[in-house]
């Protein structure tokens, strides 16, 4: 594995039950950058990113990170590893407060030292802190859950559409967000605007129907007109 490179996959298979979803799926992933992984839905990008962090198990293929197989590890072994995670759907407690779902993120940090970085990453969630999380706007739920993940220190953050839901408004500043994120650590970015998504990663992966039908750095993929061929339902 180049030293360049934290995450690599090669030919991967993956589904639910005998339900394939994944077929030969490879990409690489730096250690520090993002890159994109678009496609029309039920393309595969979610299961990709379910596959990665051990939710469901690969039916082939192999996945390393910094050179070590992780294809047989529970997800909590990949957590300790440094792979983060903000699925689609129900990545808060609704029931908790902004806080506590915070705190929950802490784990590996017993001094919380960074909590004060998060709050001054998404100054909004500062304002929250006392109030339950489910009654947060869509934008401000997206915030918490990116915060919760960064607090947990990974060193691969994935996130699957962190703008689904999020007014307009809000839309720009999470994607400064996650461009300061790539800065520090590798992202794996799965979004429907292409446009944020081209913008916030160096380079993308289009899937369709489960395989990597295009690939290539940002600027080229989002100029190359097969792209809108993949992308339409």
């Amino acid at each position: 594995m180049s030293d360049d490179l934290l995450l690599q996959v090669d030919g991967l298979d993956g589904g639910y039950g005998r339900s394939q979803a994944l077929f030969g799926v490879s990409l690489r992933v730096p250690r520090r950058g993002a890159i994109a992984v678009l496609g029309r839905n039920g393309a595969g990008k979610s299961t990709l990113l379910k596959t990665l962090f051990g939710e469901l198990p690969p039916m082939a293929g192999a996945i390393r990170l910094d050179g070590a197989g992780i294809e047989g590890e529970p997800a909590e072994r990949r957590v300790r590893r440094g792979i983060g995670y903000v699925p689609q759907e129900h990545a808060i407690f609704a029931k908790l407060t902004v806080r506590e779902n915070l705190l929950l993120g802490c784990v590996r940090q017993p001094d919380r030292s960074g909590l004060d970085y998060v709050l001054d990453f998404f100054p909004k969630l500062a304002q929250r802190l006392p109030q339950t999380a489910g009654t947060l706007s869509g934008g401000e739920r997206k915030m918490l859950a990116i915060g919760r993940a960064v607090l947990g220190r990974p060193r691969l953050l994935m996130l699957d559409e962190p703008t689904e839901g999020v007014w307009v408004g809000v839309i720009e500043e999470i994607a400064e967000r996650l461009k300061q994120l790539s800065r520090e650590m590798a992202v794996i970015l799965v979004e429907q605007h292409i446009e944020l998504a081209l913008e916030v990663a160096g380079y993308a992966y289009v899937m369709d129907r489960g395989h990597v039908a295009l690939e290539g750095a940002a600027a080229p993929v989002k100029a190359d007109p097969k792209l809108m061929h993949h992308l339409a339902p």
